[in-house]
């Protein structure tokens, strides 16, 4: 097992990726094969045959996906292009993407569409952005064009207080709230105390109004007890982050060390832990912290140990498999598959199914689509954006 500087040891190939390919390798990184040309695969699981369709291939480490109104995908790469998927092609890089810087881990991220995008044509971006110390994460809200080819008034509307050099733990999924604020993680940059400094926004959720202001719902909106973007601390690394459209419930997945990987439902101004108290061990196998608990920090609904490496996490309310509804669906990168999280009428977590074990590797990304099919994305040099439906019954 490969491991980087207490970092995921799915992630260390993700530190070597080049910034500039050779012509020929870059042509065919561009290729794309339409839907209709790809062999779809079936798959058992507890609850029914699904299929599992190509719908692009030749991205080079995809990191996020959306649904467009009219059908349309729009996928960030982590080198730093968007782009759009279209009836089985690849659009030339979105212009305007801000400069984002490619080191470790970090890259292009999440892409999230704003609520009123089919009017305003807004979206935000979390992206590594440089600056004094290193590199950090940060956060911008743009328009697309009409035409699709480029973004303009690209506004920088959040950025981290503390760059490092540290290739890892940028976070950074978005979540948009009901009231359209944002709500995003950064992971702790490889350094656990950050975690538990209030005056950091290194291992937290993070709470901003569209516009970069301050809800008032945040607890330290005042600035007195800890920074006024803060919402929850003591976050290793989240990349997964989402609303239940049923309730409005706000749950993350997040990466442990060696083990230890969590789902947690953030409150505000709550605790969540690291690397206080953890379900895992470091990569060496050393103790991490004082245990697996302690008062004034929260418990997580969910565990993982060993490490599945979580890349994100949907709630599944849709039509397609009403027998999922409910269910918590997690990408993970290590074990290359998606976790089925079953839940009760309270919520808790009572099992798990694991799909697509190694079958197409790396899953970073997963979201329900409109028509309630899933989409996910591989993080891989030839990374591919997968859709996944219901097999007809005989």
């Amino acid at each position: 097992m490969w491991h980087w500087a207490r970092t995921e040891p799915d992630e260390l190939r993700l530190t070597l990726l080049p910034t500039a390919l050779p012509l020929a390798a870059a042509l065919f990184l561009s290729a794309v094969l339409p839907a209709a040309a790809q062999e779809a695969r079936e798959f058992p699981t507890q609850t029914g045959t699904v299929i599992v369709e190509t719908l692009a291939q030749g991205l080079q480490h995809p990191w996020a996906v959306d649904v467009l109104p009219e059908g349309a995908l729009i996928v960030t790469e982590r080198p730093g292009r968007l782009r759009i998927l279209r009836d089985g092609k690849l659009s030339p890089a979105v212009e305007g993407v801000p400069d984002v810087a490619v080191h470790g881990q970090g890259g292009l991220l999440d892409v999230a569409l704003d609520p009123q995008f089919s009017t305003n044509r807004t979206l935000y971006l979390t992206f590594a952005a440089r600056g004094d110390g290193g590199y950090g994460t940060a956060l911008v809200r743009a328009t697309l064009s009409d035409d699709e080819r480029r973004l303009t008034d690209v506004k920088e509307i959040f950025r981290m207080n503390r760059f490092t050099r540290a290739g890892q733990h940028f976070g950074s999924r978005i979540a948009i709230d009901r009231d359209g604020s944002l709500f995003f993680g950064i992971g702790d940059r490889g350094d656990g105390e950050r975690a538990q400094n209030q005056r950091d926004h290194a291992g937290a959720i993070l709470h901003i109004n569209a516009d970069g202001s301050i809800p008032s719902s945040n607890p330290y909106r005042g600035g007195t007890d800890g920074l006024p973007e803060i919402w929850s601390k003591g976050h290793r690394n989240p990349q997964g982050l989402t609303f239940d459209t049923a309730d409005g419930k706000l749950l993350t997945v997040e990466h442990g060390a060696r083990g230890g990987d969590e789902v947690n439902n953030p409150q505000p101004g709550k605790n969540y832990g690291w690397p206080v108290i953890t379900y895992g061990k470091d990569y060496s196998g050393a103790e991490i912290g004082e245990g697996t608990a302690k008062e004034g920090f929260e418990q997580p609904l969910y565990y993982w140990d060993p490490s599945i490496a979580p890349g994100a996490l949907a709630v599944y309310r849709g039509n397609m498999f009403p027998e999922w509804n409910g269910n918590l669906l997690v990408a993970a990168l290590k074990y290359q598959l998606l976790a089925r999280l079953e839940r009760d009428d309270t919520g808790a977590i009572t099992s798990e199914e694991r799909l697509f074990d190694g079958e197409f590797g790396r899953i970073r990304d997963v979201i329900v689509a409109p028509d309630g099919a899933l989409l996910m994305v591989t993080d891989e040099q030839n990374g591919a954006v997968l859709r996944v439906s219901k097999a007809p019954t005989q």
